[in-house]
């Protein structure tokens, strides 16, 4: 059995608490390693020797950092497919979708580059007589990185490349689910010339998280997952006088105008309703046409592009739409919430209830399922499925489609397909939430504008990447300076005359 430890201090190393979880491969179903669950003590120790490597880390001037992060770029790309199939191994995830995970973060490395630029204060000259002041962005020391399972190199990679690029060490605790493409990633970053100690990865369960929460060391967090565990983290630190930023769940909604190219808005429909499974924040769950013959005619066009949905093991080839679910647990809880559905009401017009894969029936797969006529009290609308289960949502008019994202107790992604500019405008003004697409499904950012949701999908006032994470990872000093006047007329040889 493989064995998956810890990266501390520039090396690989196996933990010491005797505890251990079980990492599968979510398309056999079967335990293909075990990680090592760190204990309170050893991560304050991996703490105590960041904040040791950090003051050497920042005292390095910008551009020598970004140097790092210009060579880690090229080490990415060079070990981008070994990467892609561990992460495919561990997660389920589709070949093409992990290569697509470790690029979005490649992409905030690459803007980490111009950390230079990002990182320079402001100047007034002669606020006052002979007085200037000027401010200056400082690292805020040793900062905490806890990162979910759906995204295991993209969201380790936004958190570590500003955190790092600003002068930080960082303490980066994976999810347990799928480890270790972030200790390759570490491995990496020694090999781009990044001190040993600055970024140490700590596996663990919720006591490394608290003790991550608790540690006096440790000035900011930053989180991605469930909506409950990222209010508590956020709370929490918080309360002990932390930084933080925590990003939760979504229920994101795609209006479908009667104007909109249907083809066009189904396709985009199938693409981000079930890409990945479905275990995609910014994954479209709630599809809303306005009007029963836009409805009618989305359904008709929805229906036989989910039907021919293959899914299967990353290793089947590139036709594979997407694969399992991680575990066993989250296939068993989308299949509670399809039975809900029909319970309380739904249609079920896709059924992917009985999907079994030859070969794979141990596998953690779930067929797609699309649902029509679903109302907004139902479970499988309120809640986050995560999972490849889409939802019709039947709006009489725009305003009553615009009401039912607006409404919504999440607010991460959304988007409207239309051709009327009018409609798009005032959508994109009046919607309140965080990313907006239009006629564009997943609107996630490019790494030089910030990623965020708003209401119940996050927490805190800075956003990952783009300009808002170097703002996160940095505090602001500013200083005022005044130098005695009339030393330049050096020195007097003779009596002053008195005043």
């Amino acid at each position: 059995m493989r064995e998956i430890g810890h990266w501390i201090d520039g090396k690989r190393v196996a933990g010491t608490s005797g505890r251990h979880g079980d990492v599968y491969n979510p398309a056999t179903g079967e335990v293909q390693a075990r990680v090592a669950l760190a204990s309170k003590a050893e991560l304050d120790a991996a703490v105590a020797s960041a904040a040791k490597a950090q003051a050497g880390w920042a005292a390095t001037n910008p551009q020598r950092r970004a140097r790092v992060m210009m060579a880690l770029v090229g080490l990415i790309n060079r070990d981008m497919d070994k990467m892609a199939e561990v992460l495919s191994s561990e997660h389920g995830k589709t070949f093409a979708d992990a290569k697509g995970d470790i690029q979005r973060g490649l992409e905030v490395i690459e803007f980490c580059i111009g950390a230079p630029h990002l990182l320079k204060g402001d100047f007034t000259n002669s606020a006052g007589p002979g007085i200037d002041l000027y401010s200056m962005r400082q690292p805020l020391g040793v900062v905490a990185g806890i990162t979910p399972f759906n995204f295991p190199a993209m969201i380790p990679l936004w958190k570590m490349g500003p955190a790092l690029a600003c002068g930080n060490a960082m303490i980066l605790k994976p999810s347990e689910r799928d480890p270790t493409v972030p200790i390759m990633l570490a491995e990496l970053c020694q090999e781009a010339g990044l001190p040993d100690g600055v970024l140490q990865v700590v596996n663990g369960d919720k006591e490394a998280v608290d003790a991550i929460l608790d540690n006096e060391e440790i000035q900011a967090v930053g989180f991605v997952g469930s909506t409950p565990i990222a209010h508590y983290i956020y709370s929490r630190a918080s309360a002990n006088g932390k930084r933080a930023q925590c990003f939760g769940g979504a229920k994101n909604h795609m209006i479908i105008m009667p104007d909109a190219d249907l083809d066009q808005a189904a396709d985009a429909l199938v693409g981000a309703g079930y890409g990945a499974a479905g275990e995609r924040c910014m994954a479209i769950s709630v599809a809303v046409p306005v009007g029963e013959k836009t409805a009618d005619a989305l359904r008709e066009r929805l229906v036989p592009k989910v039907e021919k949905l293959k899914v299967g093991p990353w290793t089947a080839g590139d036709d594979v739409d997407y694969g399992p679910v991680v575990t066993r647990l989250a296939r068993d809880t989308i299949l509670q919430y399809v039975e809900s559905g029909i319970a309380q009401g739904a249609e079920l017009v896709v059924d992917g209830r009985d999907f079994k894969l030859q070969g794979y029936e141990n596998g953690f797969y779930v067929g797609p399922h699309l649902f029509d006529r679903v109302t907004p009290e139902m479970d499988i609308y309120r809640k986050e499925i995560f999972g490849p289960v889409l939802s019709m949502v039947r709006a009489a008019s725009y305003e009553e489609a615009l009401g039912l994202a607006m409404n919504h107790e999440y607010g991460n992604g959304t988007s409207i397909f239309t051709r009327d500019g009018d409609a798009a405008r005032d959508f994109a003004n009046r919607v309140n939430v965080g990313m907006v697409g239009i006629n564009f499904p997943i609107p996630v950012p490019l790494a030089y504008h910030t990623f965020g949701g708003w209401k119940k999908s996050g927490f805190g006032d800075l956003n990952q990447h783009g300009p808002d994470a170097f703002r996160f990872y940095t505090r602001t000093k500013t200083v005022t300076a005044r130098w005695p006047s009339g030393i330049k007329e050096g020195a007097a040889f003779n009596f002053k005359a008195m005043d």
